[in-house]
This record gives structure tokens, C-alpha cells and sequence, in this order.
């Protein structure tokens, strides 16, 4: 997925825009080992690796014969060669991709392509000075948002209820965690009635890995649901399922794919994955995208991705005074109290997790008119820095100059 965002689309918008100066192919089986199919290329971009990670160096094999590597066979043929990263290469335990990620030593196998790459891109000058401590040509490159991709053009359905919607993938339980007790604290004070907390992407899919410690040896089953991730983030949103009917929990604990028929009554709303070039549409399900962010240094690499989708989808966004989210977000709620009419979305400090991601969800309940005033300006912040065509300029200009001193 992340290839797709970070490779694919904006190479496909590289050659849209600026066809007259860029021939651009994108090759899912890469003739690596032919010096005249790699010879027709100046540059390649390429996302994590370029091939086999053990094939990207220079090797010697049992025989003492030299195995060239795909990075010395492009710097061979005069080749540009630029690793895109943008997740940290080593995410703590918490992350439910770690031991696999450790045992197959996937963070020394990255750290080892940034340093045989000849240039970087990433997502934020947070993470480029991480990445610059293996390789010092980084260049930043946000992700970028297409205002006329549909998943990102507005169509939000209309409620009763104020809508506090999450969307993200499998490996956020950490984060989410940060939320557990804001449900309940709604409750009693009766607010519940008044909105709707939507969850999306849920899903059951996936297997389970069980690594023996002793051999190493991997083996796999298929999750049961009550197993899954998306229950616990479930459980999280339904104050384990004490805010929902129990006509609901029911139906929910059948984890049936349809809508529930009465779903638009009920304080909380499943919501099943959807496809790559969909997902976003989700954020016309709600009204405020709640972002929190437990502090590590693989969430402070993180890209503010959530931010941009929020703004251009025109949601108020509740996010994490932390890493990438203090990119863009001018808190709108001052010390004191007082509101910054410039604001454009509400931070919380992580020391204040236990009151402030409900203290500001109250805030919102009780000033709907913040709502606007949050999504508009957090709309302006982000409609021309992050779009395709500002960040697609960027790239361009980068390539030019890069292909500008090779030459010379």
C-alpha cells in the first residue's frame, strides 16, 4: 500500500504533468541482472528496495566468484538510484509486526539500502534527520493528495448525531489505547445521545505467526474474531460494549458485514475495510477525526498523513501534540482557555491524555460552530501544499537538478 502512495501514483503524476521533460515506467518485474534494460533509464526510484534485499550489494559467493549487487550494477551504468522510506525501520514491541521485523533482521536489511543508495526521499524533515544519520542526501517529499481522486472529494453523509470517526490499519492498538475511557466518560455525562463514534477499516482477515523461540521455525493460523485487532479497537469505541444495545452488541458479536438496520440510533458504527482506492471515503462518515499518538520514535517518523486526508476531506481534526502532527496544527484552544480564531485543529498533550481527548470532544459537542471554524481552516492549510500538483513540482524540480549534476 505504502509503495503505491509513495511510488506508483506519483510517478503516474510525474508523467502527467510534466510528460514533455519525463518518460516514466513502472515495472513490477525489474530485469535487474541486463545491463541494456537497465541502460535505458537515467533514474530509478524505488520504494524500500530495489529487488531482493540480499541482491542489493555486492557479494562474493562459496566459489570466491563476485556476485554484483543491483545498487553497483546501477552506479556501474551511471544510474540515479533513490530509496523512498517512510516508516522507521525499527518499531518497538508494541508493534504487532516486531518479532517477525527483529528475527528476519528487516530494520539492519533497510539501514543497509539507505546506505548503498545514492539519494533518500521521505515524508517529513522529522524523520530525514533520523535517516540522515546513514545517508545525508535526503530530500522530503510529503505525501500527496489528488483533490480530484474521488475518495478524497467531499460527499459526507448527513446525521442527527455528531460523528467522531478513526481510520487507520491494524498496527494502531498502542495508540488507540490512548482513548480507552473516553467513551465512558461521555456517557455519564450524558452526551452519548448526541453523537456517534464511527470505527473504519475494520477487519478480519490475517493470520497468526507463532515463532518458536528455540528454532526460530514460523507457523501460522488463520485469526479467529474475537482474537482480531479491530475487537480490541472495538472494544475501545463501545466502552466494551457497554454503550450500545443489546440488540446491537448482538448483532455486532456476529460480525455480520451488513449494516445494522438501526445503526443510525446507536452511539457507535462499524464499519468494514474498504479497497486501496476507496479507503478515504470513509471520512464522509464522519465530523471530527480523532488522531492520537502514543510517543516512540517510529510514530515521531511517522507522516502526517492523517492530518492532510482530514483537511482535504474538510473534517476538525483532535490529534496528538506529537512528531509529525505539530507539522501543520496550530492548536486552536489557548492556555487559559481562550480560542484562536487561526487555529485549524485541537492538540493534546500526551501528559494530559487521561482529561484532554475528552475534554476536547466535549468542547466540540457543545460548539458546533468550532467544528467549522477547525475544518476550514485546517482545508487552507493543506489544499496547496499537499496536493499532487505542488508536490509532483518538488519532485520534478529535484530530478532536474539531480539529472542537471550528473551530467555535468
Amino acid at each position: 500500500m505504502n509503495g503505491y502512495f509513495r511510488s506508483t501514483k506519483p510517478h503516474i503524476a510525474l508523467e502527467n504533468l510534466y510528460g514533455n521533460e519525463f518518460h516514466v515506467d513502472i515495472d513490477y518485474e525489474p530485469k535487474f541482472d541486463n545491463d541494456d534494460w537497465l541502460k535505458q533509464y537515467d533514474l530509478i526510484h524505488f520504494h524500500r528496495t530495489l529487488g531482493p534485499y540480499e541482491r542489493m550489494e555486492t557479494t562474493i559467493d562459496s566459489n570466491g566468484n563476485t556476485i554484483e549487487g543491483t545498487i553497483d550494477r546501477c552506479k556501474r551504468l551511471g544510474i540515479i538510484t533513490i530509496m523512498d522510506l517512510d516508516d522507521y525501520w525499527s518499531p518497538g514491541e508494541y508493534h504487532p509486526a516486531y518479532h517477525i521485523i527483529k528475527s528476519s533482521k528487516m530494520g539492519e536489511k533497510l539501514i543497509n539500502n539507505l546506505k548503498l543508495s545514492d539519494y533518500v526521499s521521505t515524508t517529513t524533515d522529522l524523520f530525514a534527520e533520523e535517516i540522515k544519520k546513514y545517508n545525508k542526501n535526503v530530500f522530503v517529499l510529503p505525501n500527496a493528495i489528488d483533490p480530484n481522486d474521488k475518495q478524497y472529494i467531499p460527499k459526507p453523509d448527513k446525521s442527527k448525531r455528531l460523528r467522531i470517526g478513526w481510520l487507520g490499519s491494524s498496527t494502531h492498538l498502542k495508540d488507540l489505547e490512548i482513548l480507552r475511557g473516553v467513551v465512558s466518560k461521555l456517557k455519564n455525562d450524558n452526551l452519548l445521545d448526541k453523537v456517534q463514534f464511527v470505527l473504519c477499516g475494520f477487519d478480519l482477515r490475517g493470520y497468526i505467526t507463532n515463532i518458536d523461540k528455540e528454532t526460530g521455525k514460523q507457523t501460522q493460523r488463520k485469526i479467529l474474531p474475537n482474537e482480531s485487532v479491530w475487537t480490541k479497537y472495538e472494544e475501545i469505541f463501545t466502552d466494551n460494549y457497554n454503550i450500545v444495545s443489546p440488540e446491537y452488541k448482538e448483532y455486532l458479536l456476529k460480525f455480520n458485514k451488513d449494516e445494522y438496520y438501526n445503526v443510525d440510533n446507536e452511539p457507535y458504527r462499524r464499519v468494514w475495510t474498504k479497497p486501496i482506492n476507496s479507503y478515504a471515503t470513509n471520512y464522509n462518515l464522519f465530523d471530527i477525526s480523532l488522531a492520537p499518538l502514543s510517543e516512540n520514535i517510529f510514530n515521531f517518523c511517522k507522516s502526517q498523513l492523517k492530518i492532510i486526508e482530514a483537511g482535504f476531506h474538510k473534517k476538525a481534526i483532535i490529534a496528538q501534540d506529537f512528531g509529525p502532527y505539530k507539522i501543520d496544527i496550530i492548536n486552536a484552544v489557548e492556555s487559559g482557555g481562550g480560542i484562536n480564531k487561526l487555529g485549524n485543529g485541537l492538540l493534546v498533550d500526551t501528559g494530559k491524555n487521561h482529561k484532554q481527548w475528552y475534554q476536547h470532544i466535549k468542547r466540540l459537542i457543545n460548539n458546533p460552530e468550532l467544528i467549522q471554524e477547525l475544518s476550514s481552516n485546517l482545508y487552507n492549510t493543506v489544499k496547496d501544499t499537499y496536493s499532487i500538483e505542488s508536490v509532483t513540482k518538488l519532485r520534478r524540480n529535484w530530478y532536474n537538478e539531480l539529472l542537471k549534476n550528473k551530467n555535468l
